[in-house]
């Protein structure tokens, strides 16, 4: 969690100079995960996949036309259904992302294509109860995002971000107390909007 501060304070600190030249933007909206594998030991051995919903948020400080960095910061959720000896239970599942790095845009037009590659951390978390006992575990690991989108500008100040499609390596040591383990075929979408500084 001490990351996503960090993370935080250094796209802040990067911004404030650049505000007054139009070179910061802020991108919130929906985002749709897929997880793969999920738990290292494939789907045949009861290690699902998982379609994750949730929100995306970043901030982009644009150092010229073309360059600039990225924090991005997202959650999303699903619940898992669990049967174990006759015992049923749901598990909710959330896993929070903060990364950042640096960001390649066209800025000119109407159209405004990006690519971007992100590095930092990720946190799951579940949690359980059945039949008067409950549990509840997490772990925090890294993780890499490179990919990109489109943004379609409305005006000076509003874009739409018609899609970010990017891949998602993540990896946990010693997950949940078992094996170090990672995972790179998951895919995350968002679309959402964009303000203008």
């Amino acid at each position: 969690m001490r990351t996503f501060f960090v993370v935080v304070a250094l796209v802040a600190v990067l911004a404030l100079p650049l505000m007054a030249q139009d070179r910061v933007e802020v991108f919130g909206g929906y985002q749709y995960l897929r997880l793969n594998d999920v738990g290292g030991c494939g789907s045949s051995n009861g290690c699902p996949n998982i379609n994750a919903n949730g929100w995306d948020a970043a901030a982009t400080a644009y150092f010229n036309r073309f360059f600039g960095v990225t924090g991005d910061f997202s959650g999303t959720y699903n619940t898992q259904s669990v049967s174990v000896e006759g015992i049923t239970a749901s598990i909710p599942l959330h896993f929070y992302t903060f990364a950042g790095g640096p960001v390649v845009a066209f800025r000119e037009g109407k159209v405004n294509p990006f690519v971007h590659a992100l590095f930092g951390g990720v946190h799951v978390s579940a949690s359980a109860s059945a039949e008067g006992a409950s549990a509840s575990v997490s772990q925090t690991g890294y993780m890499t995002t490179v990919g990109g989108g489109v943004d379609v500008k409305v005006n000076r100040l509003i874009a739409v971000r018609l899609v970010d499609v990017d891949w998602v390596y993540y990896h946990f040591s010693g997950i949940f107390g078992g094996p170090s383990y990672g995972s790179s075929g998951n895919v995350r979408l968002a679309t959402g909007i964009v303000l203008k500084f």
